[in-house]
């Protein structure tokens, strides 16, 4: 590991190989085609923030989107939503994700939005914990259920 801060930059189309690495990293089962991912950072109601090494290698990530819909727990509309946001192990610790926040804050301030959402699973509290440390507050826990309805309905 290098001594030196990774940089925090806009993730281009030409990143989209780097992000879906690291997507691994936070969702192992991600297996959204390079094609898609390239054409979403042309967004405009969204972002990603790269942490790279002076080499170029990606070493984090924060994905945000402004939603429009209401967003558990905010008071305002639209709400930037940190859809994602890892930093390999061997930097964690070493303030990276402090620093791809900040970035995103930055976005979603001057994307007009006064609040700054997030989530995570019910069991990771090593997310709860990164969340918390950085001034996220909790609002609400949510358990979500489906149903298929092409089985037999139960009797």
């Amino acid at each position: 590991m290098s001594d030196a801060a990774p940089t925090i930059r806009k993730a281009s189309p030409a990143d989209a190989a780097a992000w879906a690495q690291l997507r691994l990293g936070l969702w192992p089962d991600a297996d959204d085609p390079l094609e898609e991912l390239a054409q979403s950072l042309d967004d405009a109601d969204g972002a990603v923030f790269l942490a790279c090494l002076a080499d170029g290698e990606a070493v984090g990530f924060a994905e945000v989107r402004l939603r429009h819909d209401y967003v558990n727990g905010t008071e305002s509309s639209p709400v930037g939503f940190l859809e994602g946001w890892y930093v390999q192990p061997s930097w964690q610790g070493h303030a990276v994700g402090r620093a791809l926040l900040s970035a995103v804050q930055d976005w979603t301030r001057a994307a007009g939005c006064s609040e700054l959402a997030s989530d995570s699973r019910v069991e990771d509290v090593l997310a709860h914990a990164a969340h918390r440390a950085c001034g996220f507050q909790e609002t609400e826990r949510v358990v979500y259920f489906r149903m298929a309805l092409d089985a037999e309905p139960p009797r």
